[in-house]
Order: structure tokens, then C-alpha cells, then sequence
């Protein structure tokens, strides 16, 4: 057998092994990751919020999607946050803070970005600011159900949810709950998956939260950036995970 053969043979032999080893799902087998003409809708249920007590801002998402935490939330100190969703155009995030940050209120970031947007039925999006205004969008093409509630200092946005009472049980939880933002959304979250949540399950979930120069050591405002990207309960995993974080973080260490 000539070298070339070999070869040929050997590869062949690796690659049913591995596919063996790791056989591919229904949607690799069809191609269909390859043949989509768009990437998935982002099945969401979000709050954003700020703390007047603190100045923090923070966002918290969960998703029937892997990897939510790296698509959906936004935020700046001082500035605002932003949770873009359903057909998530991921612009809106720098954007919607840059507008914020030149003195736009969320509802008017909201109108100068959607009014841009040619794709903008199948967009959600929810926006809070650091003096507490808010403001939601929900394009006409978002499944159902897809909707939103806003409050003082917070947004509560959703779609293909199992109903309203998503968004409104996350909207009660969170004026309920007498705690520190994190807390707070991390109530929401519970919440809006008590009363429903997304009709197609869970898989992702994610919680940023932002203060003035209380990131690691001092030197960012990055206060909690967690996120659990594939759990068959990513709330409770990211509650669990949220409270290691805060035992480790309590606070940032004075610089040395």
C-alpha cells in the first residue's frame, strides 16, 4: 500500500472516531447552522436597573441560548445600561451608552437608534440611565409573547415568553425586595421563571453590575460580571455563583 494510502486510511479511521466519540446534534447533522441566513433570536426575559442608594447599574438576563452574558447586557458607570435582545442588534450597546453619555434620555437613545435600523420590528430592548430613567422597546415581529414593563429605576423586558405575568412578577419582585441591586434582579430573575419564564426553557443566564472604581483592586467599574453560559438551572447556578463572588469581592481592595 503506497504512503498516500496509508495516510488517507489513517484519517478516515481518526474521523469516524471522532465522530463516534462526539456524535453531532439533529442541526449539525442537517447543516443548519451553516445554511442560516441569521443567527437566533435571543428568547429573553431581562431587567435593567439603578440604585440611587449607590450609583450602581446593573443588568441581569436569562436566556434559551448558550452564552447570554456575551450578547445581551451593557452598562457604563455613571452613565446607564442596556439589555438588547430578540433579534439583538449588539450595536445598540455602545451606542445606547454613547447617547446616554451626550445627554440623550433612554427614550430618546431609544427612538434615534431604532429609527436607524431596517430591522428594527424584529429588535427589544430595554435602557436605564444614572438619574433613573428608563424606557423599552418591543418591535412588532417579536414573538410571543413579547412585551415589557417599566418602573422607577428599572425596565423589565421579555419574548417568547410564557405570558405578561413574566414581566410583571419580575417588576414586583424587584420594587419588593429590600436588598442590594444584585439581589434585587437576581429576585427578578427568579421571579419572571416562577411565573413562566421563556416557553422553550432555560439554558443561560448572566447579572453585570457596574460602580464607580469598584472592579477588582480599584481599577475598573466592572463591580460583578458573572455569568453561567450553559446550566440546566443558570438562575440558581448563577445565584450560587454570584454569592462565591461576593464572600471573595465584598468590596475592592485599596490600592497598594
Amino acid at each position: 500500500m503506497s504512503a498516500a494510502k496509508i495516510i488517507k486510511q489513517c484519517l478516515l479511521s481518526t474521523c469516524l472516531w471522532c465522530l463516534a466519540a462526539n456524535p453531532l446534534t439533529a442541526q449539525e447533522q442537517t447543516g443548519d447552522h451553516i445554511s442560516s441566513p441569521s443567527p437566533p433570536r435571543v428568547a429573553t426575559f431581562s431587567i435593567v436597573a439603578f440604585d440611587p442608594k449607590t450609583g450602581e447599574l446593573g443588568i441581569a438576563v436569562q436566556s434559551r441560548l448558550p452564552g447570554v452574558g456575551a450578547i445581551v447586557p451593557f452598562a457604563k458607570a455613571g452613565v446607564g445600561a442596556i439589555a438588547t435582545q430578540s433579534f439583538a442588534n449588539t450595536k445598540f450597546g455602545p451606542q445606547g451608552l454613547k447617547l446616554l453619555a451626550d445627554g440623550e434620555s433612554p427614550q430618546e437613545a431609544i427612538d434615534l437608534m431604532i429609527v436607524a435600523d431596517p430591522d428594527r420590528a424584529a429588535r427589544q430592548l430595554g435602557m436605564v440611565d444614572a438619574q433613573g430613567r428608563t424606557a423599552s422597546f418591543t418591535g412588532d415581529e417579536c414573538l410571543d409573547w413579547a412585551g415589557s414593563k417599566t418602573g422607577d429605576n428599572y425596565a423589565v423586558q421579555g419574548n417568547i415568553l410564557a405570558g405578561p405575568e413574566v414581566v410583571q412578577e419580575m417588576a414586583r419582585a424587584f420594587e419588593q425586595t429590600d436588598d442590594v441591586l444584585a439581589l434585587r434582579l437576581l429576585a427578578a430573575l427568579d421571579a419572571g421563571q416562577e411565573a413562566g419564564g421563556d416557553r422553550r426553557g432555560m439554558q443561560s443566564a448572566a447579572l453585570l453590575i457596574v460602580r464607580k472604581d469598584w472592579g477588582y483592586d480599584g481599577q475598573s467599574d466592572r463591580f460583578r460580571d458573572l455569568r453561567v453560559d450553559d446550566h440546566e438551572s443558570p438562575i440558581k447556578e448563577l445565584r450560587r455563583i454570584y454569592h462565591v463572588h461576593r464572600k471573595v469581592f465584598p468590596r475592592p481592595v485599596a490600592s497598594r
